[in-house]
């Protein structure tokens, strides 16, 4: 256990400890889960939790576990690698706007969740669940089935040996079906929700490659299912991703990684 109740330790340090105490397999964790893997006494981890939530670092959910904030997630955009990106992104994500007038959304995988980096929306698109910075769950949300799909098999055990919620009556919460799901994402590169994630709200994504085929970011539009069929989106939305991924250095003959 860390000796980070030693007194000669800065209570910056003690803060850094909290939050790299947050990773991949731990993006949620308790005051107890906290304080247990930073070594901090009760009293000095819910005191700096308390100014960490204060100052929109951390969060504080209804299930009393903490999670990242929205304002640190947004110094973490300000990377060279994400940045870059968003840069690289945003003529074809405004083309798909002007082409299409509905949601187009860059996101990328943050410790087994969806979180948009980008967004262009249409005033009278249809209404849907997040903004910029705002969290997708990844097997329900188009963006979070392209991120899972290419993701290695421990993280894809990790993610369906969790209760699933239901966020609709469509929503897919069976694992056998969401792999089957997965599966077929790896052979296309496109993955479509219908419903899953807002009654009424359906999409489709589209992977961004690197140079080496690794899938750093997926690409999706939302549209209102009652009115707009996926069909009308998804090649255009295809040949966006292949042109992002060509920006970042991948060429025709690169096979997608997994993992």
């Amino acid at each position: 256990m860390p000796r980070t109740n030693d007194p000669g330790r800065s209570v910056s340090s003690r803060v850094f400890d909290l939050l790299f105490a947050f990773g991949p397999d731990h993006s949620a964790l308790t005051l107890a889960e906290l304080e247990r893997r930073t070594g901090l006494s009760h009293a000095t981890a819910r005191r700096l939790l308390g100014e960490l939530v204060g100052a929109g670092l951390l969060e504080r959910g209804a299930d009393g576990r903490f999670t990242i904030g929205l304002r640190l997630w947004r110094l973490g955009t300000l990377a060279p690698h994400t940045e870059s990106l968003r840069t690289l992104a945003q003529p074809f994500m405004e083309d798909l706007y002007a082409a299409l007038k509905q949601h187009v959304q860059l996101a990328v995988l943050r410790n087994d969740e969806a979180v948009i980096i980008d967004r262009r929306s249409a005033p009278s698109a249809v209404r849907v669940v997040s903004g910029v910075g705002g969290r997708l769950p990844l097997h329900s949300s188009a963006v979070g089935k392209v991120l899972l799909s290419h993701a290695d098999a421990a993280r894809i055990d990790a993610v369906l040996a969790r209760p699933l919620r239901a966020y609709t009556p469509d929503t897919i919460t069976d694992p056998e079906r969401i792999r089957a799901e997965l599966a077929a994402c790896r052979q296309t590169g496109i993955a479509k929700v219908r419903g899953e994630l807002t009654p009424g709200v359906d999409s489709v994504a589209t992977r961004i490659l690197d140079s080496s085929g690794r899938v750093v970011a997926a690409l999706s539009v939302l549209v209102d299912g009652r009115r707009v069929h996926l069909s009308a989106a998804e090649m255009t939305l295809f040949a966006s991703g292949l042109g992002i991924s060509r920006l970042l250095g991948w060429r025709p003959g690169v096979q997608a990684r997994v993992g």
